[in-house]
C-alpha cells in the first residue's frame, strides 16, 4: 500500500471567501527526496493541488506504472540503469522541449547521457553513491570496506542492507573485485553467495531512509545506504558517518520523467522546468545533501557542502565508482540473482 506523504491543497482567500487551486500535479518519487518547500512554493506559483506518492526502489515503481500508473502520475523520478526499460515498454512521454527551457542548466556531464540522447525523455535530477552509514565509538579506527558486511572477520557488529537489487549486488561485487556490470555468471554467483551469506547474519533488507533510520536509533551500527540520507543523518548525530568503500561502489544519477498518459502533462513540464531552475535546483539539494546535476545551481549551493566528499566524491575515489548499466536481455540475469538472494 503506498504511502501518501501529503496532499497539499493551495487556497487563496478573496475578500473572506475561499478559491481552490485549479491545476492538479501528481508526483511519484523516493521517501524523502524532496524539500516539502518547494513542493509548497510550485503550489503557490502555479495554482496547484500537488499529491506525492512515495516508492522506495525503481522497481517498485516501475511496476506501478505497467500496471495503470502511467496515468496516475505526472512526475516519477527513475535512476539512471532503468530508463531504457521504461522507455522499451513506452512508459514515459517525451518532453516538449519549448516548455522547458532550463534545460540549458544542466551540467553537461550528466545532460544526454546514453540511456536518453538528447534528453527527450528525461532530465537529471540528484547523483550520487552507494556506501556504509556507520556509528563509531571514541578513538575507534573504521577500516572502510565493504568488509564491514561481507567478512565476518571485519564485522564490527549488527548491520543492515539496502534493499536495492542493483544497488546491493554492485556492493558485493565490487568486494570481489568484479565490475558492477559484469555478466560473468562465475562472478554473479560469487556476488549472489556473498550476499545470501550476509543476509544470514544481517538484519535483513531495508529502504535506504529506513537503514538510516536505524543506525540512527541504534538498532544497528552499520547500514549500507545512499550518500545523502547518511549525510543528513550526520547531521543529526555527530558519532555517525560514511564513507564510500575502498574497493568501488555505484554512482547513479536519478531523473525526473513523466508518464506515458499523465492525466496532467501541461503541468509536469512545468514543474520539470521548475526544478531545473538555478535557485530551485540549489534548494532541493541543500536539503536532500545529493550532489547537483544542475551547474547553473552551484553558485547558490552550502559552499562546504561542494567540498564534502561524502557529497560529492572526489577524483581518486570515483575512478573506482561505475554507472549501472542496462545490460538488456541479461539484465533478466540480475533479476533471477536478486530473487534467488531474497528467498534464501
Amino acid at each position: 500500500m503506498l504511502k501518501r506523504l501529503a496532499v497539499i491543497v493551495v487556497a487563496l482567500t478573496l475578500t473572506g471567501s475561499v478559491w481552490a487551486a485549479k491545476n492538479k500535479l501528481n508526483v511519484y518519487i523516493w521517501s524523502e527526496y524532496i524539500d516539502p518547500k518547494i513542493i509548497e512554493q510550485f503550489s503557490k506559483e502555479f495554482d496547484c493541488d500537488v499529491t506525492v506518492d512515495l516508492y522506495e526502489d525503481n522497481e517498485s515503481m516501475m511496476a506501478k506504472l505497467q500496471g495503470g500508473g502511467t496515468s496516475l502520475y505526472d512526475i516519477v523520478v527513475p535512476s539512471d540503469y532503468i530508463i531504457p526499460a521504461l522507455l522499451k515498454n513506452k512508459l514515459l512521454a517525451p518532453f516538449r522541449k519549448e516548455n522547458i527551457p532550463n534545460l540549458k542548466n544542466l551540467d553537461p556531464q550528466f545532460a544526454s547521457r546514453e540511456y536518453d540522447p538528447g534528453n527527450k525523455f528525461t532530465a537529471p535530477y540528484q547523483w550520487g553513491t552507494i556506501g556504509l552509514y556507520v556509528r563509531t565509538k571514541p578513538g575507534e579506527t573504521i577500516d572502510e570496506t565493504w568488509g564491514l558486511i561481507f567478512d565476518p572477520k571485519k564485522s564490527i557488529g549488527s548491520f543492515l542492507m539496502i534493499d536495492d537489487a542493483r544497488g546491493a549486488i554492485a556492493a558485493a561485487l565490487k568486494y570481489k573485485g568484479y565490475s558492477l556490470n559484469t555478466t560473468d555468471k562465475k562472478e554473479l554467483k560469487e556476488a549472489r553467495d556473498l550476499l545470501i551469506e550476509a543476509k544470514k547474519r544481517s538484519l535483513g533488507f531495508e529502504g535506504g531512509v529506513g537503514v538510516k533510520n536505524k543506525v540512527l536509533a541504534k538498532v544497528c551500527r552499520v547500514g549500507m545506504v545512499y550518500n545523502g540520507d547518511a549525510v543528513r543523518g550526520m547531521k543529526e548525530d555527530a558519532n555517525t558517518y560514511f564513507f564510500a568503500p575502498r574497493e568501488g561502489t555505484e554512482i547513479w544519477l536519478d531523473n525526473l520523467a513523466i508518464p506515458a498518459k499523465a492525466p496532467n502533462r501541461d503541468m509536469a513540464e512545468k514543474f520539470v522546468n521548475y526544478i531545473l531552475d538555478a535557485k530551485i535546483g540549489a534548494q532541493l539539494a541543500n536539503f536532500n545533501q545529493y550532489a547537483t546535476p544542475n551547474a547553473a545551481a552551484k553558485e547558490f549551493i552550502n559552499p562546504a557542502d561542494l567540498k564534502n566528499p561524502a557529497i560529492y566524491p572526489t577524483a581518486a575515489q570515483r575512478q573506482n565508482m561505475e554507472f549501472i548499466k542496462d545490460l538488456g536481455s541479461k539484465t533478466g540475469w540480475y533479476d533471477e540473482l536478486w530473487t534467488s538472494i531474497k528467498s534464501k
